[in-house]
Protein backbone atom coordinates (compact mmCIF):
# COMPACT_ATOMS: atom_id res chain seq x y z
CA UNK A 1 0.00 0.00 0.00
CA UNK A 2 2.86 2.63 0.99
CA UNK A 3 4.81 1.57 -2.57
CA UNK A 4 1.98 2.80 -4.33
CA UNK A 5 1.86 6.09 -2.91
CA UNK A 6 5.76 5.79 -3.34
CA UNK A 7 6.28 4.91 -6.49
CA UNK A 8 3.57 7.19 -7.80
CA UNK A 9 4.67 9.13 -10.88
CA UNK A 10 4.74 13.43 -11.75
CA UNK A 11 1.89 12.88 -13.70
CA UNK A 12 -0.31 10.42 -11.28
CA UNK A 13 0.59 13.07 -8.38
CA UNK A 14 -0.79 16.20 -10.92
CA UNK A 15 -3.67 14.30 -11.56
CA UNK A 16 -4.32 13.04 -7.52
CA UNK A 17 -3.95 16.44 -6.47
CA UNK A 18 -5.93 18.14 -9.60
CA UNK A 19 -8.82 15.75 -8.60
CA UNK A 20 -8.79 17.03 -4.73
CA UNK A 21 -9.12 20.79 -5.70
CA UNK A 22 -11.74 19.58 -7.99
CA UNK A 23 -13.28 17.89 -5.30
CA UNK A 24 -12.36 20.78 -2.78
CA UNK A 25 -14.44 22.98 -5.51
CA UNK A 26 -17.43 20.77 -5.44
CA UNK A 27 -18.04 20.39 -1.65
CA UNK A 28 -17.19 24.11 -1.38
CA UNK A 29 -20.06 24.39 -4.37
CA UNK A 30 -22.38 22.57 -2.69
CA UNK A 31 -22.12 24.53 0.41
CA UNK A 32 -22.39 27.44 -1.24
CA UNK A 33 -25.43 26.32 -3.02
CA UNK A 34 -26.84 24.69 0.43
CA UNK A 35 -25.90 28.35 1.45
CA UNK A 36 -28.26 30.10 -1.07
CA UNK A 37 -31.31 27.84 -0.65
CA UNK A 38 -31.24 28.37 3.08
CA UNK A 39 -31.18 32.28 1.97
CA UNK A 40 -34.06 31.78 -0.44
CA UNK A 41 -35.87 29.96 1.50
CA UNK A 42 -35.81 32.63 4.40
CA UNK A 43 -36.61 35.05 1.31
CA UNK A 44 -39.52 33.27 0.54
CA UNK A 45 -40.70 33.08 3.82
CA UNK A 46 -40.41 36.91 4.77
CA UNK A 47 -41.97 37.37 1.78
CA UNK A 48 -45.18 35.41 2.80
CA UNK A 49 -45.20 37.48 6.24
CA UNK A 50 -45.36 40.37 4.49
CA UNK A 51 -48.19 39.11 2.35
CA UNK A 52 -49.84 38.05 5.73
CA UNK A 53 -49.34 42.08 6.61
CA UNK A 54 -50.87 43.00 3.22
CA UNK A 55 -53.45 40.67 2.74
CA UNK A 56 -53.81 41.43 -1.19
CA UNK A 57 -51.34 40.47 -4.38
CA UNK A 58 -51.81 41.86 -7.74
CA UNK A 59 -51.32 39.19 -10.39
CA UNK A 60 -51.46 38.21 -14.05
CA UNK A 61 -54.32 36.23 -15.40
CA UNK A 62 -54.40 32.29 -15.64
CA UNK A 63 -55.27 30.12 -18.25
CA UNK A 64 -55.78 27.24 -16.14
CA UNK A 65 -59.70 27.33 -14.61
CA UNK A 66 -61.04 23.93 -13.01
CA UNK A 67 -64.30 23.16 -14.16
CA UNK A 68 -67.13 23.21 -11.51
CA UNK A 69 -68.35 20.07 -10.55
CA UNK A 70 -67.55 18.33 -7.52
CA UNK A 71 -68.24 14.68 -7.69
CA UNK A 72 -65.83 12.44 -6.98
CA UNK A 73 -63.08 12.03 -9.80
CA UNK A 74 -59.31 10.68 -10.63
CA UNK A 75 -58.37 13.32 -12.94
CA UNK A 76 -59.31 16.87 -14.19
CA UNK A 77 -61.34 18.13 -17.28
CA UNK A 78 -60.09 20.86 -19.78
CA UNK A 79 -60.01 23.77 -17.52
CA UNK A 80 -62.12 25.93 -19.97
CA UNK A 81 -64.78 22.81 -21.20
CA UNK A 82 -67.26 24.26 -19.50
CA UNK A 83 -67.25 27.04 -22.45
CA UNK A 84 -66.48 29.80 -19.48
CA UNK A 85 -64.10 32.63 -19.21
CA UNK A 86 -61.83 33.50 -16.46
CA UNK A 87 -64.11 36.75 -15.55
CA UNK A 88 -67.23 34.27 -15.58
CA UNK A 89 -65.90 31.82 -13.35
CA UNK A 90 -64.70 34.14 -10.48
CA UNK A 91 -68.51 35.31 -10.70
CA UNK A 92 -69.20 31.68 -9.16
CA UNK A 93 -66.55 32.11 -6.77
CA UNK A 94 -68.29 34.02 -3.55
CA UNK A 95 -65.23 33.74 -1.14
CA UNK A 96 -61.82 35.10 -2.53
CA UNK A 97 -59.68 34.93 0.29
CA UNK A 98 -57.77 31.44 0.85
CA UNK A 99 -55.94 30.79 3.90
CA UNK A 100 -53.28 28.20 3.64
CA UNK A 101 -51.96 26.27 6.52
CA UNK A 102 -48.77 24.07 6.35
CA UNK A 103 -48.65 20.75 7.72
CA UNK A 104 -46.26 19.14 10.67
CA UNK A 105 -42.78 20.97 9.96
CA UNK A 106 -43.15 23.17 6.83
CA UNK A 107 -44.00 27.03 7.29
CA UNK A 108 -45.46 29.40 4.89
CA UNK A 109 -43.33 29.10 2.25
CA UNK A 110 -44.25 25.37 1.25
CA UNK A 111 -47.33 27.00 -0.99
CA UNK A 112 -44.92 29.58 -2.83
CA UNK A 113 -46.01 27.63 -6.06
CA UNK A 114 -49.47 27.52 -5.32
CA UNK A 115 -49.50 31.64 -3.97
CA UNK A 116 -48.46 32.57 -7.38
CA UNK A 117 -50.91 30.43 -9.24
CA UNK A 118 -53.95 31.42 -6.90
CA UNK A 119 -53.10 35.36 -7.82
CA UNK A 120 -52.56 34.12 -11.62
CA UNK A 121 -56.50 33.85 -10.50
CA UNK A 122 -57.27 37.17 -9.25
CA UNK A 123 -57.67 35.19 -5.58
CA UNK A 124 -56.47 36.12 -2.37
CA UNK A 125 -54.16 33.28 -1.07
CA UNK A 126 -52.62 33.97 2.85
CA UNK A 127 -50.11 31.05 3.81
CA UNK A 128 -49.68 31.23 7.66
CA UNK A 129 -46.73 30.04 9.98
CA UNK A 130 -48.54 28.42 12.94
CA UNK A 131 -46.72 28.93 16.42
CA UNK A 132 -42.71 27.53 15.62
CA UNK A 133 -43.12 26.78 11.98
CA UNK A 134 -41.63 28.86 9.54
CA UNK A 135 -39.72 32.31 10.64
CA UNK A 136 -42.69 32.33 13.78
CA UNK A 137 -40.19 33.04 16.34
CA UNK A 138 -42.71 30.93 19.05
CA UNK A 139 -39.93 28.37 20.54
CA UNK A 140 -41.48 25.12 19.53
CA UNK A 141 -40.72 23.21 22.82
CA UNK A 142 -43.36 25.60 23.94
CA UNK A 143 -45.90 24.85 21.74
CA UNK A 144 -47.74 22.27 23.75
CA UNK A 145 -51.81 22.55 22.74
CA UNK A 146 -53.64 22.78 19.44
CA UNK A 147 -54.85 26.22 20.66
CA UNK A 148 -51.04 27.45 20.92
CA UNK A 149 -50.56 25.46 17.73
CA UNK A 150 -53.21 27.30 15.74
CA UNK A 151 -53.04 30.64 17.62
CA UNK A 152 -51.55 32.44 14.50
CA UNK A 153 -54.19 30.97 12.43
CA UNK A 154 -56.49 31.99 15.29
CA UNK A 155 -55.61 35.49 15.49
CA UNK A 156 -55.99 35.84 11.86
CA UNK A 157 -59.88 34.59 11.96
CA UNK A 158 -60.56 37.00 15.20
CA UNK A 159 -59.81 40.23 13.24
CA UNK A 160 -61.52 39.19 9.93
CA UNK A 161 -64.57 41.38 9.62
CA UNK A 162 -68.15 40.30 9.99
CA UNK A 163 -69.05 40.17 6.63
CA UNK A 164 -66.09 38.82 5.59
CA UNK A 165 -65.37 34.60 5.15
CA UNK A 166 -62.48 32.54 4.00
CA UNK A 167 -61.50 29.06 2.61
CA UNK A 168 -59.02 27.09 4.75
CA UNK A 169 -57.13 24.45 2.81
CA UNK A 170 -54.91 22.24 5.58
CA UNK A 171 -51.80 20.11 4.53
CA UNK A 172 -51.15 16.82 6.78
CA UNK A 173 -51.44 17.70 10.50
CA UNK A 174 -52.50 21.07 9.33
CA UNK A 175 -56.20 19.30 9.23
CA UNK A 176 -56.16 19.28 12.53
CA UNK A 177 -55.78 23.35 12.78
CA UNK A 178 -58.39 23.58 10.21
CA UNK A 179 -60.57 21.32 12.56
CA UNK A 180 -59.74 23.47 15.38
CA UNK A 181 -60.99 27.03 13.46
CA UNK A 182 -63.78 25.13 12.21
CA UNK A 183 -65.00 24.28 15.34
CA UNK A 184 -64.25 27.52 17.17
CA UNK A 185 -64.40 29.77 13.90
CA UNK A 186 -67.52 28.13 11.37
CA UNK A 187 -69.31 31.62 11.16
CA UNK A 188 -66.09 32.56 9.43
CA UNK A 189 -65.03 29.69 7.25
CA UNK A 190 -66.65 29.08 3.84
CA UNK A 191 -65.57 25.88 2.75
CA UNK A 192 -62.66 23.70 4.38
CA UNK A 193 -60.26 22.03 2.10
CA UNK A 194 -57.94 18.87 3.67
CA UNK A 195 -55.20 17.96 1.56
CA UNK A 196 -54.08 14.55 2.58
CA UNK A 197 -55.11 15.73 6.09
CA UNK A 198 -55.82 14.38 9.37
CA UNK A 199 -59.45 15.20 9.10
CA UNK A 200 -60.02 13.93 12.90
CA UNK A 201 -63.16 13.01 14.23
CA UNK A 202 -64.66 13.92 17.62
CA UNK A 203 -61.89 12.70 20.14
CA UNK A 204 -59.30 11.67 17.81
CA UNK A 205 -55.94 12.50 18.11
CA UNK A 206 -53.61 14.01 14.62
CA UNK A 207 -51.01 11.23 15.21
CA UNK A 208 -53.81 8.22 15.22
CA UNK A 209 -54.05 9.35 11.66
CA UNK A 210 -50.42 8.00 10.96
CA UNK A 211 -50.01 5.32 13.45
CA UNK A 212 -50.35 2.85 10.43
CA UNK A 213 -47.07 4.54 9.40
CA UNK A 214 -45.57 5.29 12.81
CA UNK A 215 -46.73 2.72 15.09
CA UNK A 216 -49.31 3.34 17.80
CA UNK A 217 -48.52 6.82 19.75
CA UNK A 218 -46.94 5.01 22.81
CA UNK A 219 -44.93 2.93 20.95
CA UNK A 220 -43.75 6.38 19.08
CA UNK A 221 -42.98 7.99 22.56
CA UNK A 222 -41.23 5.09 23.79
CA UNK A 223 -39.02 4.12 21.10
CA UNK A 224 -38.49 6.70 18.43
CA UNK A 225 -35.57 7.98 17.63
CA UNK A 226 -36.85 11.29 16.05
CA UNK A 227 -37.58 12.98 19.42
CA UNK A 228 -36.72 16.19 20.34
CA UNK A 229 -35.88 17.21 23.90
CA UNK A 230 -36.52 20.53 24.19
CA UNK A 231 -36.42 21.03 27.65
CA UNK A 232 -33.38 18.07 28.40
CA UNK A 233 -33.32 14.87 28.53
CA UNK A 234 -34.91 14.25 32.14
CA UNK A 235 -38.32 15.88 30.91
CA UNK A 236 -40.45 14.76 28.07
CA UNK A 237 -39.75 14.73 24.59
CA UNK A 238 -41.58 18.26 23.18
CA UNK A 239 -41.09 17.59 19.35
CA UNK A 240 -39.57 15.83 16.69
CA UNK A 241 -37.86 15.58 13.65
CA UNK A 242 -37.40 13.04 10.49
CA UNK A 243 -33.91 12.55 9.64
CA UNK A 244 -33.68 14.02 5.89
CA UNK A 245 -33.51 10.29 4.24
CA UNK A 246 -36.56 9.41 6.05
CA UNK A 247 -38.12 12.68 4.76
CA UNK A 248 -37.32 12.18 1.74
CA UNK A 249 -39.45 8.79 1.36
CA UNK A 250 -41.78 10.20 3.30
CA UNK A 251 -42.87 13.09 1.99
CA UNK A 252 -40.81 14.25 -1.31
CA UNK A 253 -40.88 10.72 -3.39
CA UNK A 254 -42.32 12.35 -7.06
CA UNK A 255 -41.66 16.52 -5.54
CA UNK A 256 -38.54 18.17 -8.18
CA UNK A 257 -35.43 18.40 -6.46
CA UNK A 258 -35.08 21.96 -6.23
CA UNK A 259 -38.11 22.07 -3.86
CA UNK A 260 -37.03 18.76 -1.76
CA UNK A 261 -33.57 21.07 -1.32
CA UNK A 262 -35.46 23.79 -0.45
CA UNK A 263 -37.49 21.86 2.02
CA UNK A 264 -34.62 20.36 3.39
CA UNK A 265 -32.71 23.62 4.70
CA UNK A 266 -36.44 25.12 6.07
CA UNK A 267 -38.28 22.38 7.55
CA UNK A 268 -38.24 22.55 11.30
CA UNK A 269 -39.22 20.12 14.36
CA UNK A 270 -43.07 19.23 14.77
CA UNK A 271 -44.62 20.48 18.13
CA UNK A 272 -45.37 17.09 19.73
CA UNK A 273 -48.26 17.87 22.49
CA UNK A 274 -50.52 19.17 19.35
CA UNK A 275 -50.62 16.35 17.34
CA UNK A 276 -51.36 14.13 20.54
CA UNK A 277 -54.12 15.72 21.86
CA UNK A 278 -57.81 14.54 21.30
CA UNK A 279 -59.67 17.38 19.39
CA UNK A 280 -63.17 17.87 20.52
CA UNK A 281 -66.24 18.77 17.47
CA UNK A 282 -69.37 19.25 17.84
CA UNK A 283 -72.07 18.25 15.34
CA UNK A 284 -73.42 22.26 15.80
CA UNK A 285 -69.96 24.52 14.86
CA UNK A 286 -67.46 21.46 12.80
CA UNK A 287 -70.21 18.99 11.68
CA UNK A 288 -72.80 21.57 10.18
CA UNK A 289 -69.50 22.74 8.07
CA UNK A 290 -68.60 21.92 4.21
CA UNK A 291 -65.62 20.13 3.95
CA UNK A 292 -63.67 18.75 1.00
CA UNK A 293 -61.24 16.39 0.60
CA UNK A 294 -58.69 15.94 -1.36
CA UNK A 295 -56.23 12.69 -1.79
CA UNK A 296 -52.64 12.61 -3.12
CA UNK A 297 -52.08 8.81 -4.48
CA UNK A 298 -48.57 8.34 -4.54
CA UNK A 299 -48.20 9.09 -0.89
CA UNK A 300 -46.07 7.69 1.57
CA UNK A 301 -46.53 9.23 4.66
CA UNK A 302 -50.30 9.12 4.36
CA UNK A 303 -51.28 5.43 2.22
CA UNK A 304 -54.18 6.33 -0.02
CA UNK A 305 -55.99 3.76 1.69
CA UNK A 306 -55.73 5.48 4.89
CA UNK A 307 -57.15 8.71 2.94
CA UNK A 308 -59.96 6.62 2.19
CA UNK A 309 -60.35 5.21 5.45
CA UNK A 310 -60.76 8.99 6.49
CA UNK A 311 -63.08 9.65 4.23
CA UNK A 312 -65.29 6.22 5.05
CA UNK A 313 -65.28 7.40 8.89
CA UNK A 314 -65.81 11.51 8.58
CA UNK A 315 -67.27 11.85 5.10
CA UNK A 316 -66.69 15.12 3.14
CA UNK A 317 -69.04 16.93 0.90
CA UNK A 318 -66.57 15.92 -2.17
CA UNK A 319 -63.82 14.12 -2.86
CA UNK A 320 -61.32 15.25 -5.45
CA UNK A 321 -58.10 12.55 -6.35
CA UNK A 322 -54.60 13.74 -7.66
CA UNK A 323 -52.76 11.18 -9.48
CA UNK A 324 -49.27 10.88 -9.53
CA UNK A 325 -48.93 13.20 -6.73
CA UNK A 326 -46.97 12.57 -3.53
CA UNK A 327 -47.72 14.35 0.15
CA UNK A 328 -46.67 17.28 -1.11
CA UNK A 329 -48.87 18.40 -4.05
CA UNK A 330 -47.23 21.78 -3.97
CA UNK A 331 -44.44 20.78 -5.20
CA UNK A 332 -44.86 17.76 -6.75
CA UNK A 333 -48.33 18.41 -8.78
CA UNK A 334 -49.37 22.69 -8.27
CA UNK A 335 -51.18 22.94 -11.49
CA UNK A 336 -53.37 19.90 -10.43
CA UNK A 337 -53.66 21.18 -6.51
CA UNK A 338 -54.70 24.87 -8.29
CA UNK A 339 -57.69 23.42 -10.44
CA UNK A 340 -58.61 21.61 -7.55
CA UNK A 341 -58.99 24.62 -5.42
CA UNK A 342 -60.50 26.81 -7.86
CA UNK A 343 -63.63 24.13 -8.86
CA UNK A 344 -64.09 23.77 -5.14
CA UNK A 345 -63.95 27.61 -4.65
CA UNK A 346 -66.48 27.88 -7.34
CA UNK A 347 -69.23 25.13 -5.79
CA UNK A 348 -71.93 27.32 -4.44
Amino acid sequence: MGNRFICMTKKDAKDHGSKSKRMGRSQRKLLAEEELLHRQALSMAIHQHQHQLSQRFDGSMSRRIGSTSSRRRNDLSDPFSNGKSLPELLENIQTKNVVLIHGEGFGAWCWYKTIALLEESKLNPIALDLAGSGIDLTNTSSVTTMADYSKPLSNYLQTLPEDEKVILVGHSTGGACISYALEHFSQKVSKAIFLCATMVSDGQRPFDVFAEELGSAELFMQESKFLVYGNGRDQPPTGFMFEKQQMRGLYFNQSPAKDVALAMVSMRPIPLGPIMEKISLSAENYGASRRFFVQTLDDHALSPDIQEKLVRENPPEGVFKIKGSDHCPFFSKPQSLHKILLEIAQIL
